[in-house]
């Protein structure tokens, strides 16, 4: 009780109570009129409930909207750094090891002609697709320069708040870590057994799939936001082996 009472919201809300009582005494004072005074009383006391709508849910759900784009904005943010320093370059190789991708690597070839209603219609047709590379393909060596060379941004980016609004960007920051951690910690990954290979590419499938759909994801909301950034993305297209950042 004595905790509640140093509360400065308690204080302002015991001096709002005062006040309010004062100025219906001062209006009692002046015009001595009970009656009128007992009216203002309940019609101040039925707009209560129509003040308390509005200001609880209509104005509070109107800020919590603007305030969750805001935070999307900076996840978004995150997430092009992300792909910027090393994400798109991860699906450029995860792509090349994927001996299954074959045709499948067309569908993926994003143009400045699609719409939102193409982006839906390929992330539904490929969200069955096996994203898996192939043990024998894996070059573990080359993996761990660029993991390890990115090692300090992946790890700012875990300590980045604005991760804990997104479960699935942080789960695939935590798989990407990982991987990152089991390449250091192996002094000579250009000569590593079938069997651990094997357990690399599972590292990486973890990865892969999480990965290209994420990066879809992203290229629909460069699209409908950021065109000129969508431009070089397009150019960048790690699933594109001809890609160039030049303009043809």
């Amino acid at each position: 009780m004595q905790t509640l009472l140093k509360t400065w919201q308690f204080r302002l809300g015991i001096a709002l109570i005062a006040l309010s009582m004062a100025g219906y005494l001062l209006q009692y004072v002046i015009f001595r009129d009970s009656h009128q005074l007992l009216l203002a009383l309940l019609n101040d006391l039925a707009f209560v409930f129509l003040q308390v709508f509005v200001v609880t849910i209509v104005v509070h759900e109107l800020l919590s909207r603007h305030e969750k784009r805001r935070r999307m904005e900076k996840l978004n943010m995150v997430v092009g750094a992300f792909f910027s320093e090393i994400g798109t370059e991860l699906l450029r190789l995860f792509s090349d090891w994927d001996e299954r991708l074959g045709a499948t690597r067309e569908r993926l070839h994003v143009t400045m002609l699609w719409t939102e209603e193409r982006f839906d219609s390929v992330a539904a047709s490929m969200a069955d697709h096996e994203y898996h590379v192939a043990p024998c393909a894996v070059r573990p060596a080359e993996l761990r320069s660029l993991l390890g060379s990115k090692y300090d941004f992946l790890l700012r980016l875990m300590e980045n708040p604005n991760l804990l609004e997104h479960e699935r960007f942080t789960s695939l920051l935590m798989a990407t870590f990982h991987l990152t951690e089991e390449l250091l910690a192996r002094r000579h990954p250009g000569n590593l057994p079938e069997s651990d290979l094997r357990h690399i590419a599972g590292d990486i499938d973890r990865i892969y799939g999480q990965l290209a759909r994420f990066w879809l994801e992203y290229m629909k909301y460069l699209k409908g936001n950021y065109p000129y950034l969508f431009s070089l993305a397009v150019r960048m297209n790690p699933f594109d082996e001809c890609a160039s950042p030049q303009v043809h």
